[in-house]
């Protein structure tokens, strides 16, 4: 049988990770929203005759390639994303000899739902 995705975890693993996963997503919500301030400033600094270099453009390169450095742990793991905001978060399973996604919310204390790979949040049902 082939599969999307080369790891699968099992419901112990999804759950050992959960609490560097939750790190990660906070780290990334912190970044993503330094990155708005930035770009708020970025954009007003806009007009004709302005020089948008220096500090602001560097730290704001500096908190783009952080945000990459967090989105590499995941992506190394095939832990999907689907909403940062939410923390809302999928790692590849198999169960019952079907590929699906262990569904996890940040706010969720454990792992207590799965959905198809196709259905998304939606199609969640309870393990």
């Amino acid at each position: 049988m082939v599969h999307r995705f080369e790891k699968h975890y099992t419901l112990e693993e999804a759950r050992a990770l959960l609490p560097r996963v939750r790190s990660w997503l906070k780290r990334l919500n912190e970044l993503r929203h330094e990155l708005e301030r930035y770009d708020k400033r970025l954009t007003s600094l806009m007009n004709p005759g302005h020089d948008v270099g220096g500090d602001l453009v560097n730290t704001w390169i500096r908190t783009l390639a952080g945000m990459q450095e967090v989105l590499a742990e995941f992506q190394k793991r095939e832990i999907q994303i689907k909403d940062v905001e939410r923390g809302l978060i999928d790692f590849p399973a198999i169960i019952g000899g079907r590929e699906v996604f262990l569904c996890w919310e940040q706010d969720e204390e454990d792992i207590e739902f799965w959905h198809d790979l196709d259905t998304g949040y939606g199609g969640r049902e309870r393990l």
